[in-house]
């Protein structure tokens, strides 16, 4: 299994923080927000190598952060990838770097792919022992408990079989306050059709698109993130991750009141 991190984001809205740093290097709790997100997926023991791909502004930080990390956490090579963008003008997108990166590593193999600045609370074994069972698509889902707050993100409605059966991005009138996050699942097999998504010439940007174009197709699952999960996305987000996560016992108090 291979494990993609996108990461060729510029973070505008986390201006000046990221004009010479990319988002997922930014430190919370004393370490890059990264190492957070890599640290709860190792107990997924399937994971053989890590691809992070990034941007031509910032491969040169990326290449230098892995070659510190990988010193001390060996069980998973890491290849950075360049997807060659130099702002927001010309990037790919999320969904055009994961398939830049299944195009030039030539995967062919079972993938998760997360984005780079989520935080969660809990490991993610789960999720893979999950993943393992369904040999489905998965995606991770996370109850915001605010339908306002559901409009930045995606809606998505599920059977009781936790398979999805509605999935709209940004939408203006959401029923529900559950939302998709960027942490998936592909099976080998759905990668052909990640391809025919892009060479179709849909959105390569919001991975979740991709989400939505998928599930009339195939049986696409959900699976639900415990404990606390944050979507760095701006200065107050992140000073409040910070704050949560460098507290132990704050961060407890916070999944006890969200649990109660």
């Amino acid at each position: 299994m291979k494990l993609i991190v996108l990461a060729a984001g510029y973070a505008t809205r986390l201006h000046p923080l990221t004009l010479n740093q990319p988002k997922p290097l930014l430190a919370v709790a004393g370490k890059p927000m990264i190492e957070h997100v890599l640290d709860n997926l190792k107990p997924v023991k399937e994971i053989d190598h890590i691809y992070v791909v990034t941007n031509a502004k910032f491969i040169g930080h990326c290449q230098s952060w892995a070659d510190a990390y990988g010193t001390t956490n060996p069980r998973a090579g890491i290849t950075i990838v360049d997807d060659h963008s130099t702002d927001d003008s010309n990037k790919l997108g999320a969904i055009g770097d994961l398939n830049l990166v299944l195009s030039e590593a030539q995967i062919a193999d079972d993938l998760i792919v997360v984005a780079g600045d989520n935080l969660f609370s809990h490991s993610l074994e789960e999720f893979g022992e999950f993943c393992r069972k369904k040999n489905a698509p998965v995606l991770a889902v996370y109850d915001v408990g605010d339908l306002e707050q559901i409009k930045k993100y995606n809606a998505i409605e599920i059977d009781e079989n936790d398979r999805i059966t509605f999935f709209e991005e940004k939408p203006a009138h959401p029923k529900s306050t559950l939302t998709g996050i960027a942490l998936y699942y592909y099976p080998r097999f759905v990668l052909p059709l990640i391809k025919q998504y892009i060479a179709e010439g849909n959105n390569p940007d919001q991975p979740g698109r991709l989400v939505q174009w998928l599930y009339p197709r195939i049986p696409f699952y959900v699976w639900r993130v415990p404990g606390i999960w944050y979507d760095v996305g701006s200065k107050e987000t992140l000073e409040e991750a910070n704050r949560i996560f460098s507290h132990p016992d704050l961060l407890k108090k916070v999944e006890d009141q969200i649990n109660a």
